[in-house]
């Protein structure tokens, strides 16, 4: 099993809104999402913990990419734009520090025009213990 298929099937809570890794390389992945009615919050724009686990999903890809088990520490996000029904988000995120113990990612958002949403930084701790992929893709 690819790290690229084991994120997608066993992130129950990225898979239950859509969202959906669609690359992975060391110390980079993208992920998708189209914004639907479930969503939309009580303003008539996409809920802030759609973007958070949106980018959240791919801080995990390349925090694990490595074949470590890392989990994220620490996270800051800012929403910048309203995203509505029916953009397709797409977030980017790229490894920054490749440090033995505290990565450091950068991620972004952005829709389907290419205009930025949001932008998020990640710490995360890697553990001792090792992932079996075969390959991330």
């Amino acid at each position: 099993m690819t790290l690229l298929e084991f994120l997608n099937e066993n992130d129950k809570f990225a898979k239950s809104i859509g969202a959906q890794l669609t690359e992975i390389s060391e110390g980079y992945a993208k992920a998708q999402l189209t914004v639907g009615e479930n969503h939309i919050n009580g303003a008539g724009v996409c809920q802030g913990g759609v973007f958070y686990t949106l980018a959240d999903l791919t801080f995990a890809a390349v925090a694990n990419s490595h074949k470590t088990v890392t989990l994220g520490i620490s996270n800051t996000i800012t929403l910048l734009k309203s995203a509505r029904l029916g953009d397709v988000l797409t977030a980017e995120c790229r490894e920054v520090l490749d440090h033995h113990r505290l990565p450091y990612c950068d991620m972004r958002i952005t829709n389907q025009n290419g205009e930025l949403l949001a932008a998020m930084t990640g710490l995360a701790y890697r553990t001792k213990g090792e992932w079996d992929f075969d390959k991330m893709m």
